[in-house]
């Protein structure tokens, strides 16, 4: 399995070579300011299932936890691709919109916080802050994070 994804200006591509882990839309305050919308969707996979080629920079920003992570964008036309959490060790998070075929979000977070306009229709993956990954995630996705933590 192979999902590909580029930056706006085609200077940045990436492959991902496994099944994504998990995908979650977050409505938290940080995320809406990093990325000047309502919310960001992003897709966890893992860091050594990821291939980049292209010339990217990165910035650190905070978290709602406080721990913070790194935002790696284009240094041509500045999208932002990915980011690496501090707390998720081995993991990344891509922002799934620049993926060829995005993927439909597993979860919504931090709903307290989201624009009171956007409507989430199947209420059952909404988490009014960040949910419980062993009571959220695929077994599959568990299964695998816990052999990779061996």
């Amino acid at each position: 399995m192979n999902l590909k994804g580029k930056c706006a200006c085609g200077e940045v591509n990436y492959v991902i070579t496994d099944k994504p882990l998990f995908t979650q839309a977050c409505h938290c305050k940080n995320c809406k300011i990093s990325t000047g919308s309502s919310y960001v969707i992003h897709t966890m996979i893992f860091e050594d299932d990821f291939f980049i080629e292209g010339n990217i920079s990165s910035t650190e920003l905070d978290t709602g936890s406080g721990k913070g992570y790194h935002a790696y964008f284009c240094i041509k036309c500045g999208v932002y691709l990915y980011c690496k959490y501090k707390i998720a060790s081995g993991r990344l998070a891509i922002r799934t919109s620049t993926l060829e075929k995005p993927i439909t979000p597993q979860a919504h977070i931090f709903v307290k916080d989201k624009d009171p306009w956007i409507e989430i229709s199947n209420k059952d993956i909404c988490h009014e802050s960040m949910y419980d990954r062993d009571k959220t995630w695929p077994l599959d996705s568990l299964s695998r994070l816990s052999e990779k933590e061996k």
